[in-house]
Protein backbone atom coordinates (compact mmCIF):
# COMPACT_ATOMS: atom_id res chain seq x y z
CA UNK A 1 0.00 0.00 0.00
CA UNK A 2 1.65 3.28 -0.74
CA UNK A 3 1.70 5.58 2.16
CA UNK A 4 1.15 9.84 1.42
CA UNK A 5 2.41 11.58 3.91
CA UNK A 6 0.45 15.48 4.49
CA UNK A 7 2.51 17.81 6.49
CA UNK A 8 0.74 20.29 8.80
CA UNK A 9 -2.72 20.66 7.25
CA UNK A 10 -4.23 22.61 10.47
CA UNK A 11 -2.15 25.44 8.81
CA UNK A 12 -0.72 24.17 5.43
CA UNK A 13 -4.02 25.24 3.89
CA UNK A 14 -3.82 28.18 2.37
CA UNK A 15 -6.25 29.09 -0.45
CA UNK A 16 -7.62 25.65 0.15
CA UNK A 17 -4.74 23.72 -1.54
CA UNK A 18 -5.20 20.85 0.90
CA UNK A 19 -7.87 19.88 -1.76
CA UNK A 20 -4.78 18.63 -3.93
CA UNK A 21 -4.60 15.67 -1.20
CA UNK A 22 -8.38 15.89 -1.09
CA UNK A 23 -8.55 15.19 -4.72
CA UNK A 24 -5.80 12.30 -4.79
CA UNK A 25 -7.64 10.49 -2.51
CA UNK A 26 -9.77 10.25 -4.70
CA UNK A 27 -7.88 9.06 -7.66
CA UNK A 28 -5.63 6.91 -4.88
CA UNK A 29 -8.78 5.63 -2.54
CA UNK A 30 -6.69 2.77 -1.53
CA UNK A 31 -3.55 4.92 -0.31
CA UNK A 32 -2.78 5.02 3.28
CA UNK A 33 -2.93 8.74 3.70
CA UNK A 34 -0.97 9.94 7.19
CA UNK A 35 -1.99 13.55 8.38
CA UNK A 36 1.01 14.85 10.37
CA UNK A 37 0.77 17.84 13.17
CA UNK A 38 2.56 20.82 14.18
CA UNK A 39 3.17 18.54 17.16
CA UNK A 40 4.19 15.05 15.64
CA UNK A 41 7.28 13.42 14.29
CA UNK A 42 6.68 13.31 10.81
CA UNK A 43 6.48 9.42 9.64
CA UNK A 44 9.00 10.03 7.03
CA UNK A 45 11.65 10.43 9.54
CA UNK A 46 10.62 6.81 11.09
CA UNK A 47 10.38 5.16 7.50
CA UNK A 48 9.91 5.05 4.12
CA UNK A 49 6.55 6.80 2.60
CA UNK A 50 6.23 7.00 -1.35
CA UNK A 51 5.14 11.00 -0.94
CA UNK A 52 5.27 14.03 1.01
CA UNK A 53 2.56 16.74 0.46
CA UNK A 54 3.23 20.41 2.33
CA UNK A 55 0.88 23.21 1.29
CA UNK A 56 0.75 26.91 1.71
CA UNK A 57 1.16 28.20 5.10
CA UNK A 58 0.54 31.47 7.23
CA UNK A 59 4.67 33.55 7.84
CA UNK A 60 4.68 32.35 11.64
CA UNK A 61 3.27 28.81 10.52
CA UNK A 62 5.91 28.33 7.96
CA UNK A 63 8.69 29.52 10.38
CA UNK A 64 7.65 26.84 12.80
CA UNK A 65 7.51 24.21 10.53
CA UNK A 66 11.13 25.08 9.06
CA UNK A 67 11.89 25.16 13.02
CA UNK A 68 10.49 21.38 13.40
CA UNK A 69 11.98 19.95 9.86
CA UNK A 70 15.48 21.68 10.22
CA UNK A 71 16.88 18.74 12.95
CA UNK A 72 15.15 16.24 9.73
CA UNK A 73 17.27 17.96 7.33
CA UNK A 74 19.78 15.32 6.79
CA UNK A 75 16.60 13.01 6.70
CA UNK A 76 15.07 14.79 3.83
CA UNK A 77 18.23 14.64 1.80
CA UNK A 78 18.00 11.09 1.87
CA UNK A 79 14.44 10.59 1.00
CA UNK A 80 14.92 13.08 -1.94
CA UNK A 81 17.61 11.25 -3.20
CA UNK A 82 15.89 7.61 -3.21
CA UNK A 83 13.24 9.23 -5.62
CA UNK A 84 10.15 10.05 -2.70
CA UNK A 85 7.43 12.04 -4.40
CA UNK A 86 7.59 15.78 -2.90
CA UNK A 87 4.79 18.31 -3.57
CA UNK A 88 5.31 21.71 -1.81
CA UNK A 89 2.87 24.28 -2.97
CA UNK A 90 2.66 28.06 -2.63
CA UNK A 91 5.60 29.37 -0.24
CA UNK A 92 5.87 25.35 1.43
CA UNK A 93 8.59 25.17 -1.25
CA UNK A 94 10.89 28.40 0.61
CA UNK A 95 11.01 26.35 3.38
CA UNK A 96 13.59 24.04 1.40
CA UNK A 97 15.79 27.13 0.08
CA UNK A 98 18.45 28.71 1.67
CA UNK A 99 16.91 31.37 3.49
CA UNK A 100 13.52 33.88 4.26
CA UNK A 101 14.62 37.66 4.16
CA UNK A 102 12.01 39.57 6.05
CA UNK A 103 10.65 43.54 5.16
CA UNK A 104 13.84 44.60 7.59
CA UNK A 105 16.84 42.77 6.14
CA UNK A 106 16.47 40.21 8.32
CA UNK A 107 16.93 36.38 7.55
CA UNK A 108 15.17 33.14 8.57
CA UNK A 109 17.18 30.45 7.86
CA UNK A 110 16.05 27.75 5.91
CA UNK A 111 16.39 23.94 5.38
CA UNK A 112 19.16 25.21 2.68
CA UNK A 113 17.98 22.08 -0.29
CA UNK A 114 18.60 24.62 -2.75
CA UNK A 115 20.20 27.36 -3.67
CA UNK A 116 17.10 29.83 -3.89
CA UNK A 117 16.32 32.63 -0.95
CA UNK A 118 12.85 34.62 -0.77
CA UNK A 119 12.05 37.91 0.22
CA UNK A 120 9.37 38.79 1.30
CA UNK A 121 7.21 42.05 1.03
CA UNK A 122 4.77 41.97 3.13
CA UNK A 123 2.83 45.33 1.90
CA UNK A 124 2.49 44.13 -1.43
CA UNK A 125 0.86 41.04 -2.63
CA UNK A 126 1.87 39.65 -5.81
CA UNK A 127 -1.31 38.31 -8.09
CA UNK A 128 -1.32 36.84 -11.36
CA UNK A 129 -2.24 34.27 -13.45
CA UNK A 130 0.16 31.84 -14.57
CA UNK A 131 0.73 29.12 -17.67
CA UNK A 132 3.46 27.08 -18.18
CA UNK A 133 4.38 23.66 -19.68
CA UNK A 134 6.44 20.91 -18.53
CA UNK A 135 7.80 17.99 -20.05
CA UNK A 136 6.57 13.67 -19.08
CA UNK A 137 8.88 11.89 -21.56
CA UNK A 138 7.81 13.21 -25.05
CA UNK A 139 4.48 14.45 -23.90
CA UNK A 140 3.81 18.38 -23.39
CA UNK A 141 1.99 18.88 -19.93
CA UNK A 142 0.49 22.42 -19.84
CA UNK A 143 -0.16 23.74 -16.65
CA UNK A 144 -2.60 26.64 -15.37
CA UNK A 145 -3.58 28.09 -12.25
CA UNK A 146 -2.95 31.38 -10.36
CA UNK A 147 -0.29 32.91 -8.07
CA UNK A 148 -0.73 34.96 -5.05
CA UNK A 149 1.91 35.66 -2.31
CA UNK A 150 3.56 38.26 -0.86
CA UNK A 151 7.44 36.89 -1.61
CA UNK A 152 9.75 36.21 -4.67
CA UNK A 153 12.40 33.50 -4.78
CA UNK A 154 15.65 34.16 -6.32
CA UNK A 155 18.93 32.24 -7.29
CA UNK A 156 19.54 30.26 -10.53
CA UNK A 157 16.94 27.31 -10.84
CA UNK A 158 17.80 27.08 -15.05
CA UNK A 159 18.78 23.55 -13.96
CA UNK A 160 16.20 22.61 -11.03
CA UNK A 161 13.07 23.99 -12.36
CA UNK A 162 9.66 22.66 -12.88
CA UNK A 163 7.54 24.61 -15.27
CA UNK A 164 8.63 26.90 -18.54
CA UNK A 165 6.60 30.03 -18.32
CA UNK A 166 3.90 30.38 -20.74
CA UNK A 167 1.96 33.48 -18.98
CA UNK A 168 2.57 35.31 -15.61
CA UNK A 169 6.27 34.74 -14.60
CA UNK A 170 8.92 32.26 -12.77
CA UNK A 171 10.30 32.66 -9.25
CA UNK A 172 10.34 36.14 -9.75
CA UNK A 173 9.13 38.70 -12.00
CA UNK A 174 12.12 38.55 -14.07
CA UNK A 175 12.08 34.56 -14.11
CA UNK A 176 10.69 32.56 -16.92
CA UNK A 177 11.54 29.45 -14.91
CA UNK A 178 9.11 28.58 -12.24
CA UNK A 179 9.28 26.28 -9.03
CA UNK A 180 12.17 24.26 -8.11
CA UNK A 181 12.71 20.45 -9.15
CA UNK A 182 15.01 18.36 -7.63
CA UNK A 183 14.65 14.34 -8.50
CA UNK A 184 11.04 13.86 -7.89
CA UNK A 185 10.24 17.16 -5.43
CA UNK A 186 8.23 19.41 -6.98
CA UNK A 187 8.12 22.99 -5.27
CA UNK A 188 5.63 25.16 -7.26
CA UNK A 189 3.91 28.52 -6.55
CA UNK A 190 1.41 27.80 -8.77
CA UNK A 191 -1.97 27.49 -7.16
CA UNK A 192 -5.12 26.28 -8.07
CA UNK A 193 -5.32 24.01 -6.55
CA UNK A 194 -3.03 22.83 -8.68
CA UNK A 195 -4.08 19.18 -9.09
CA UNK A 196 -7.92 19.80 -9.52
CA UNK A 197 -6.92 22.21 -11.94
CA UNK A 198 -4.67 20.16 -14.33
CA UNK A 199 -5.68 16.54 -14.61
CA UNK A 200 -2.85 16.15 -16.86
CA UNK A 201 -0.13 16.85 -13.93
CA UNK A 202 -2.00 15.05 -11.24
CA UNK A 203 -1.70 11.93 -13.33
CA UNK A 204 1.89 13.07 -13.62
CA UNK A 205 2.29 12.27 -9.81
CA UNK A 206 0.58 9.14 -9.93
CA UNK A 207 3.28 8.09 -12.50
CA UNK A 208 5.82 9.00 -10.49
CA UNK A 209 3.87 6.90 -7.65
CA UNK A 210 4.32 4.10 -9.65
CA UNK A 211 0.55 4.00 -10.73
CA UNK A 212 1.10 2.19 -14.42
CA UNK A 213 -2.26 3.63 -16.08
CA UNK A 214 -3.52 6.55 -13.75
CA UNK A 215 -6.88 7.80 -13.90
CA UNK A 216 -8.10 10.54 -12.45
CA UNK A 217 -11.37 11.21 -10.42
CA UNK A 218 -14.37 12.42 -12.14
CA UNK A 219 -11.89 12.39 -14.95
CA UNK A 220 -14.45 13.21 -17.87
CA UNK A 221 -15.54 16.56 -16.23
CA UNK A 222 -12.13 16.87 -15.10
CA UNK A 223 -11.03 17.36 -18.44
CA UNK A 224 -13.74 19.10 -19.84
CA UNK A 225 -13.30 22.00 -17.52
CA UNK A 226 -9.46 21.86 -17.71
CA UNK A 227 -10.17 22.12 -21.41
CA UNK A 228 -12.02 25.20 -20.74
CA UNK A 229 -9.44 26.77 -19.25
CA UNK A 230 -6.76 26.15 -21.41
CA UNK A 231 -9.37 28.23 -24.09
CA UNK A 232 -9.76 30.55 -21.58
CA UNK A 233 -5.89 30.98 -20.20
CA UNK A 234 -4.78 31.09 -23.77
CA UNK A 235 -6.85 34.50 -24.90
CA UNK A 236 -5.89 35.77 -21.46
CA UNK A 237 -3.84 38.99 -21.62
CA UNK A 238 -0.95 38.87 -18.66
CA UNK A 239 1.53 41.22 -18.17
CA UNK A 240 3.45 41.25 -14.78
Amino acid sequence: MRKIEILYPEVGNLFGDLFNMNYLKQCLPDADYIETHLNETPRFAQEDVDMIYIGPLPEYAQEIAIEKLMPLKERLEEVIDKGTVILATGNAQEIFGSYIENDDGSKIQCLGLFDAYAKRKMMDRFNTPFSGTMKDGDETIRIVGFKSQFTQMYGDNGNSYVFDVEKGCGINPESKKEGLRRKNFIGTNVLGPIMIMNPPFTRYIMKLLGVAQPTVAFEEDAEACYRIRLDEFEKMNVEV
